[in-house]
């Protein structure tokens, strides 16, 4: 069995967000406790599964995503990553068609590199802004917002940019908060730097003190700054160490989010499920 890292939303190696994507033959995933030990064991924020469906249904690949901790309802990186791998490996051309838990998601395969995942947008419900998520933050805190259950976090608005870059958050403190965690953002300093927000993503209620760079969170942040800036076409910038760049094309009930990948591990598992 086959298992490659593969750093999403970069074009470089060793830069973006690395994820493990399993490609499995048979028509159903391993047990639960296999999947879960193996992404345990490889201890990136996640590891995606995926195996074939049947042809003629509304989905061409099964997915599923674990973090080292839990399995997740919705990974943008981890997506992005196994769509990377099944055009590169001539497995899939064109459009792929995913059945994960948050519903159907699709990947668009681009002659550029890039790839384009359809996902459901985040709603948004503003809420008010308490001690508790100052303080679990570590910053003063413009707005706040829960993004719903597939995501799972709040995005909470800071000041400025350098705020973003700046932040010390209190792991424990935010996985009090809400089911994985805190989405932190602002605008950006210069808008021709060649983003529109920044954000970081601290999620240690999943096991992940903090996210390198998040397909997920961008279906939330996508809306929010879209209503801010007026434009449904947007650059993020994840101003974590690895740092990555993810574009947003807001479409109603759905957010488009565009990045490359870079395969930089390809391996073989030596145990099987």
């Amino acid at each position: 069995m086959r298992i490659r890292i593969v750093d999403a939303f970069t074009p470089r190696p060793f830069a973006g967000n690395p994820a493990a994507v399993v490609l499995l033959d048979g028509p159903h995933f391993p047990d639960d406790s296999w999947l879960q030990k193996l992404a345990a064991e490889v201890n990136l924020s996640e590891t995606a599964y995926a195996h074939p469906l049947p042809p003629g249904g509304d989905a061409d690949w099964a997915l599923r995503w674990f973090t080292p901790a839990t399995e997740v309802d919705m990974c943008g990186h981890a997506t992005l990553a196994t769509a990377h791998v099944l055009h590169t490996t001539g497995t899939a051309s064109g459009t792929v068609r995913f059945a994960a838990r948050c519903g159907i998601l699709s990947a668009t395969s681009h002659e550029d590199g890039t790839i384009t995942l359809d996902f459901p947008t985040s709603p948004l419900t503003p809420l008010k802004i308490t001690d508790a998520v100052t303080a679990a933050v570590g910053a003063e805190v413009i707005s706040v917002h829960d993004t719903g259950r597939h995501v799972g976090d709040l995005v909470v608005e800071v000041a400025d940019e350098a705020t973003v870059r700046g932040l010390t958050p209190d792991p424990a403190a935010i996985a009090a908060l809400s089911d994985r965690g805190v989405i932190v953002t602002a605008a950006a300093d210069d808008p021709a730097g060649g983003y529109d927000f920044v954000s970081r993503c601290f999620f240690p209620g999943v096991g992940i003190d903090e996210d390198p760079v998040t397909g997920s969170a961008h279906t939330a942040l996508a809306p929010f700054w879209s209503a801010r800036l007026g434009r449904g076409e947007l650059t993020g910038l994840q101003a974590s160490a690895r740092t990555g760049l993810v574009r947003t094309s807001l479409r109603g009930d759905r957010t488009l989010l565009t990045g490359q990948a870079v395969t930089v591990v390809d391996g073989e598992l030596l145990t099987a499920p």
